[in-house]
């Protein structure tokens, strides 16, 4: 499959499955088709405020299944479908991403080529605030990074998080 033939196929199963998986309260964050011997692989990401949880990703791929089966978006060839959460190593995105994220630790790699850690203290359309190690230890001073300015944001694994903190 050409790259432009590739993306169309992107575009098109995007489209069809934005709309049933909406309807299950939930965000279709990535759609991704790959080539796996003599099938392909169609890897669905999909997230929702407060997580997923393995119900809800059953729910969606039994309504993604029967989207595929009643449509033609997969061809003939034959291919094994695989819905998952969004996953915490996908770079943060789009505001809801920043928003569901909160009091998480971030890694952000400004387009100017700067970078600033810390941890989400607050997120909304346009720009996220990072509480960010102060002089003094445990006072941390805030940063608003825009959401414009970011080339990268990835959140960072924490084994031990502070008291008070879940997720």
């Amino acid at each position: 499959m050409s790259g432009s033939a590739h993306q169309a196929a992107i575009e098109r199963l995007t489209a069809e499955l934005a709309p049933v998986v909406s309807e299950l309260g939930l965000d279709l964050e990535a759609v991704e088709l790959t080539p796996a011997g003599k099938r392909r692989v169609l890897r669905i990401a999909v997230d929702k405020d407060g997580g997923v949880n393995l119900d809800d990703i059953a729910e969606a791929d039994r309504a993604v299944s029967r989207v595929l089966d009643d449509s033609d978006a997969m061809g003939e060839q034959s291919y094994t479908l695989e819905v998952t959460s969004r996953g915490v190593d996908r770079p943060l995105t789009l505001p809801r991403h920043w928003r569901r994220n909160v009091g998480r630790l971030v890694k952000v790699t400004l387009a100017d080529g700067g970078e600033v850690a810390g941890r989400i203290a607050d997120a909304d359309e346009e720009t996220a605030r990072l509480d960010v190690p102060g002089p003094k230890k445990g006072q941390p001073t805030q940063h608003d990074v825009a959401y414009a300015d970011v080339a990268k944001a990835v959140i960072q694994i924490e084994f031990n998080r502070p008291a008070g903190r879940d997720a």
